[in-house]
């Protein structure tokens, strides 16, 4: 490790291939390799990096890698942690980490006995944009905050496959923004008004989930914020964050790509390049977290995005889903049972 970590990478997919990238890329990764349930794609990946290729994750971890990075499908991502946590290995791990709460406590009990490190793969914490709202926020430049607008609309739906295991539109999409708002304020969501519908792709139903959602939330400090979702935008990947304070009003998310367009006469036309994906929007913030993770392995450092801030995020999908199902209000402590419910 003195000349740098070996890293095991577990999924080489759209984002563990973009991962490995850049992984490569920095001076404090030595040596990378790859593994994923299809060998052939590990195979390929590998080939393109420049890494190795391990047979499974077990044997990853018996060839003494120093770290891993995990961007599987989510389901595999508890019993990785775990494998990880035996092992006492430092790890990175795509969000969400769980779909249900039960799981998500046995990770986190098993990382807290092992005492290792874990980052969770919220890139928003790592924007420029977001970090700076952070700022305003923290520096009181904004004043009282009042109201939060969070907006993450996707240019077209994921694949029906990857749909039915993704825990619906809150758990895979919204997630971001709940960790987002969090981060932003500092504050805790307590309560959650949600809804949701099918306006385009009519399968969504067969997953028992939707393309289009909306969200009331209330901050802990008295503050709302107002959420809109789709899985369909005709322009491309938008994504914003606006906070309304009483000495202040800023906006993340919108530059000269931002896939909206103002029909107000002089206006300026939308940008020629719109963002087609997150991949494409976050690209920098996705090279700073795993940036941090490298440089906070080696340093002994603290983890900049916690399975105790994944957990909260979790249990404001998890509200917001009961909360659709019910058509209510739903306050965070029923979720984790602390508080009675809403009549």
């Amino acid at each position: 490790m003195a000349q740098g970590l070996h890293v095991g990478l577990v999924g080489a997919g759209r984002i563990g291939a973009f991962h490995g990238a850049t992984l490569r890329s920095l001076p404090g990764v030595a040596a990378l390799t790859v593994v994923d349930a299809d060998p052939k794609r590990a195979a390929t990946v590998a080939h393109v990096l420049g890494a190795a290729t391990a047979e499974s994750p077990e044997a990853l971890v018996a060839a003494g890698v120093d770290a891993l990075v995990i961007a599987t499908s989510t389901p595999g991502h508890a019993s990785l942690l775990a494998l990880a946590a035996s092992a006492a290995l430092p790890a990175f791990c795509e969000k969400p980490v769980a779909l249900d709460l039960a799981t998500f406590d046995d990770v986190l009990a098993n990382a807290d006995r092992a005492g290792t490190f874990v980052q969770v793969g919220f890139q928003r914490r790592f924007d420029d944009g977001y970090r700076t709202a952070r700022d305003a926020v923290v520096n009181g430049t904004l004043g009282n905050l009042l109201v939060l607008r969070a907006a993450t609309h996707d240019p077209v739906p994921p694949q029906p496959a990857y749909i039915a295991s993704s825990g619906g539109i809150f758990r895979d999409l919204h997630i971001h923004d709940f960790d987002a708002l969090h981060f932003v304020t500092g504050e805790e969501i307590v309560e959650v008004y949600a809804d949701g519908a099918v306006r385009e792709a009519a399968w969504f139903d067969e997953h028992d989930d939707v393309d289009a959602a909306v969200a009331v939330l209330r901050l802990s400090g008295g503050a709302l914020a107002v959420l809109s979702g789709t899985r369909h935008d005709p322009l491309g990947y938008d994504v914003r964050l606006e906070v309304f304070g009483t000495a202040d009003s800023i906006v993340v998310g919108l530059d000269p790509r931002s896939p909206l367009r103002s029909v107000e006469r002089g206006a300026p036309p939308l940008g020629s390049r719109p963002y087609g994906s997150f991949l494409e929007r976050f690209e920098p913030a996705y090279r700073r977290e795993l940036e941090s993770f490298v440089e906070s392995v080696l340093s002994l450092g603290e983890s900049p995005s916690t399975l105790r801030d994944a957990r909260a995020a979790l249990l404001v999908a998890l509200a917001a889903d009961r909360s659709r199902e019910e058509r209510r209000p739903v306050r965070i402590d029923e979720i984790t049972g602390v508080g009675a419910p809403v009549a």
